[in-house]
């Protein structure tokens, strides 16, 4: 047992940390649900309710989806594109061994593969729950609900969506660029 928490600390601290601040999100987010609520004369629900409500799906999903692109095009770009320094990009001039013959596009794209499944599915739950919030929000103020393509054309999905996404390359940006400064001075250098 003491094995497999050696092998596997980052990836457990991670989802432990992940779900720590997605329960956090969730207890946060249906004090403000139902602030809303209360402001607009309603009954505040419980949490097992908020659980499935356009308003904790759409805020979780849009996140999802900014970084499962902001990891996919990551994954992908660093495979063609070089930064001198960085950690994070392979050198060109280094053939790709890893990639079992007669499969290198796909072995060498399958991660960003699954990034852009993540990123199409994240999406959809953004727009499936964010119209279900929306139409929410029209119904207050006496407005016809509209369909998934009047949302998906309203600028207030593309301003949640392109707010994440611009965050997201800014700081990958910064991981790549810092880990040329900053990285080498963490962790030893290879002795040649």
């Amino acid at each position: 047992m003491k094995k497999f928490f050696r092998h596997n600390g980052l990836s457990l601290a991670l989802g432990v940390l992940f779900l720590l601040f997605w329960f956090f999100q969730a207890q946060v987010g249906l004090r403000v649900y139902n602030d809303e609520l209360v402001q607009s004369s309603k009954s505040a629900i419980g949490f097992a309710p908020y659980l499935t409500s356009g308003h904790f799906w759409q805020a979780t999903a849009e996140n999802w989806e900014s970084e499962f692109l902001q990891m996919g095009v990551y994954v992908f770009i660093t495979a063609y594109l070089f930064q001198k320094g960085s950690a994070e990009s392979n050198d060109p001039d280094k053939p790709d061994k890893e990639s079992p013959a007669g499969h290198r596009w796909f072995y060498r794209h399958s991660l960003s593969l699954v990034f852009l499944a993540l990123f199409l599915l994240s999406f959809a739950v953004h727009g499936v729950k964010g119209l279900e919030k929306f139409n929410e929000q029209r119904a207050e103020h006496g407005e016809p609900p509209v369909p998934l393509s009047g949302y998906l054309s309203d600028a207030e999905f593309w301003f949640e969506s392109f707010q994440n996404w611009q965050s997201e390359f800014l700081a990958v940006l910064a991981i790549v660029v810092l880990t040329i400064s900053c990285a080498n001075r963490i962790r030893p250098k290879a002795k040649s």
